[in-house]
């Protein structure tokens, strides 16, 4: 198994320890896990997204986008 060196700061690197430590594993543990778990379970969501443009032909007809409008609502 490798090791990684991380950056993290002081205060969420003791919170990291204290969450772990609550929960009966170590820091190392609960971050192998999280990283585990963000890699191997599929957002269905973002893969429902991504299946929809795939499919999409793409065709505004025309009509502008404009980012304002977009992030109005």
């Amino acid at each position: 198994m490798a090791n990684l060196t991380l950056s993290i700061d002081d205060e969420l690197l003791n919170r990291g320890r204290n969450y772990a430590q609550a929960r009966g594993t170590s820091l190392n543990s609960l971050v192998r896990k999280l990283l585990a778990d963000a890699v191997s379970t599929p957002d269905a969501s973002v893969d429902s997204m991504i299946e929809r443009l795939r499919q999409s032909s793409g065709d505004s007809k025309g009509v502008k986008f404009f980012r304002e409008e977009l992030h109005r609502y």
